[in-house]
């Protein structure tokens, strides 16, 4: 088995697993269409990212609310976590200002540490050494859950069932 790791927006990925060009995707759930087969993997919290310097760059958990005077830094339209945060927002009944969109984690990341401004991220995009804080977001379902996606009616080989396998354990 012969395993190569791509990176790109989820209605990308799925329209190569239409196509046949990629056996598995692993992206945010829940995903639209019939045709998949999802296997969730893992659930993760969903954190404010604010400057060092932050007033509330201390406390244990904040509500998106007390964000609403801030300019936000969000993914750009395509990317899944994009609509996650847009719905954390949603249920918080903010409307964020929207100052800058990036495709990365990373450069939102940097930005938020230039004191640029702040953004909504997932927690495996914590970064421990950064310029930011971050604050857990005090709403039950600020939470995103990552699955594997496989496309419906197609037969697994042994190695495919093994991967996912594995995935799951892991």
């Amino acid at each position: 088995m012969r395993l190569t790791v791509v990176e790109e927006i989820t209605p990308v990925l799925l329209d190569r697993l239409r196509a046949g060009t990629i056996d598995v995707a692993i992206l945010a759930l829940p995903i639209r269409g019939h045709e998949f087969e999802t296997f969730p993997l893992l659930t993760e919290r969903l954190f404010a990212a604010v400057p060092k310097k932050h007033k509330l760059k201390s406390r244990p958990s904040l509500s998106l609310k007390d964000l609403r005077a801030e300019p936000f830094l969000l993914l750009r339209d395509g990317h899944c976590f994009r609509d996650t945060a847009v719905a954390a927002c949603v249920r918080a009944r903010l409307h964020p200002q929207i100052l800058f969109e990036s495709g990365q984690f990373s450069s939102l990341l940097s930005m938020v540490g230039a004191g640029m401004g702040v953004s909504i991220v997932p927690e495996m995009a914590i970064e421990k050494q950064s310029q930011c804080r971050y604050v857990r977001i005090a709403d039950d379902q600020a939470v995103r859950t990552i699955g594997a996606v496989v496309l419906r009616g197609r037969s697994l080989t042994r190695a495919h069932r093994a991967f996912l396998a594995h995935l799951r354990d892991a």
